[in-house]
């Protein structure tokens, strides 16, 4: 059994923002910081606010939030029980508050496939079920076989199948809801030499070491592997969702678009995926969007990703984002969807919701 270091302390931190605790680096701060090592200490810090009706955020790598400005009324409990053990030949199980990337390099480095093409996304194991993370072409769901939850309507510390998720694109019954924590996951993966097909390389498969470099060389030339020192990098990952549209609504956008090689992926339903970022570009917001001096702006590297330039508050990642939203649906007709979870501020509302 291989293991990566387990710590196992309740740390309580004030003075802290989360402009801090979020990749996007913009929020207010919360009344406390609850930092929690085990999943033990997760479940009882949570059943222990819910039983006291203390409001609470659950945070792990917070690469999925936009949180509002100013003082919230909620304490940050923050997912920091770290681990990777490889249980059998090819299961490996996660502590939530691991990083994501390091679980990839893990399995990787072990020979073994299946996540590969997910290398370089930020935030924690813990939220990649939640939201069901995916890249070029793979999802996290195919190869999370379980999940270790505080279900937090019946008190109790479960495991329960992927199955139970009802996982889809960037989506889990868990989002959203609150009904439940990530504790852990188990992941069953592949012993192999090569990876999965590689979307973007038409199908191409790698080593699996060479398909990692690959995902990150590309993901780096898009900005988005974390980078303290590049502002590209201070994001929420991909803003807003890829539609899934009518074949119909697709047509007419060609059409009216008249560019060879719109992005189109045929779902099983008969609709059609988009892509947002083709779109978002098209409707007249290009990378680099509104330009230079301003606090948000769309990266200079892809215009999928919505950037903190130093010194932007949330209202004005809203504010952008509701511009760009707006936009395309003027343009095209279609209304994008925004992909983070939202705290205190909605697209549509710059102060508390």
């Amino acid at each position: 059994m291989c293991s990566h270091g387990l710590q196992t302390t309740v740390d309580a931190v004030s003075d802290t923002s989360f402009a801090q605790l979020t990749t996007l680096r913009v929020g207010g701060t919360p009344r406390d910081v609850i930092r929690c090592t085990t999943a033990e200490e997760i479940a009882a810090t949570v059943q222990r606010f819910d039983a006291a009706g203390t409001p609470q955020l659950i945070v792990g790598g917070g690469s999925n939030l936009v949180i509002a400005d100013g003082e919230l009324d909620l304490t940050a409990v923050v997912t920091g029980n770290v681990g990777i053990e490889l249980i059998d030949d090819t299961t490996l199980r996660v502590g939530a508050g691991t990083v994501w990337d390091d679980v990839v390099a893990f399995a990787v480095e072990h020979g073994l496939g299946g996540i590969e093409t997910l290398s370089g996304i930020p935030g924690s194991a813990g939220a990649t079920p939640v939201q069901n993370v995916g890249a070029y072409g793979a999802e996290v769901g195919e190869v999370l076989t379980r999940v270790r939850l505080w279900n937090r309507e019946t008190n109790t510390d479960e495991w329960v199948p992927a199955e139970s998720l009802e996982l889809a694109y960037r989506y889990s019954n868990l989002k959203f809801t609150g009904r439940a924590v990530v504790l852990e996951i188990e992941l069953g993966l592949e012993r192999t030499e090569l990876s999965q097909p590689l979307r973007h390389l038409g199908g191409q498969r790698l080593t699996l070491a060479e398909a990692r470099a690959n995902v990150l060389k590309t993901r780096r030339a898009k900005g988005m592997v974390l980078d303290q020192g590049d502002h590209d990098t201070w994001s929420a990952g991909s803003f807003f969702t890829n539609p899934v549209v009518d074949t119909a609504v697709a047509d007419t956008i060609d059409a009216a678009v008249g560019e060879a090689g719109m992005p189109r992926f045929p779902q099983p339903d008969g609709r059609e995926k988009l892509s947002a970022a083709w779109l978002i570009e098209r409707a007249g917001f290009p990378r680099g969007y509104p330009g230079e001096g301003a606090p948000a702006r769309l990266s200079t590297k892809h215009t999928l990703a919505l950037t903190n330039r130093g010194a932007a508050t949330a209202g004005d990642i809203v504010a952008l984002a509701r511009e760009v939203r707006d936009g395309v649906e003027k343009r095209f007709g279609v209304r994008l969807t925004p992909e983070p979870v939202w705290v205190g501020v909605g697209i549509d509302e710059a102060g508390p919701a």
